[in-house]
């Protein structure tokens, strides 16, 4: 099982860029499908992006166009790439990994980092 730490976090202001990175241990990495998922204050966890072992991602309407993820199997890590940023993205962030999981659904997903946070101000 892999464990997951998210970092690039931090405050921007609105238009600005930030990428996020996902670190996994473990030397199956390459075999979990991975996901970032949101957590805004006050609302509800939201799925974000999601990636399969073939690298082929799929991303939630709000952030189609803006964010862009990949992952580095070699490296043991995932990056969320986000551009455009607006006050509506503000959140914690969280990186997670899963085995056969249908992408965009965050309960299937296993393991869970500890989060990071992205402030965007206006």
């Amino acid at each position: 099982q892999v464990q997951l730490v998210e970092s690039g976090g931090g405050l921007v202001q609105a238009g600005d860029s930030l990428r996020l990175s996902c670190a996994a241990s473990g030397r199956t990495f390459s075999t979990y499908a991975m996901g970032w998922f949101r957590q805004a204050p006050g609302k509800e966890r939201e799925f974000v992006a999601a990636i399969n072992r073939s690298g082929d991602a799929i991303y939630a309407d709000s952030v189609k166009g803006r964010f862009t993820m990949a992952r580095d199997n070699a490296k043991n890590t995932m990056y969320l790439q986000m551009n455009s940023l607006k006050p509506e993205d503000t959140a914690v962030y969280y990186c997670a990994a899963g085995l056969g999981v249908e992408l965009g659904n965050m309960r299937q997903y296993g393991t869970w980092g500890q989060g990071t946070r992205v402030t965007v101000s206006s």
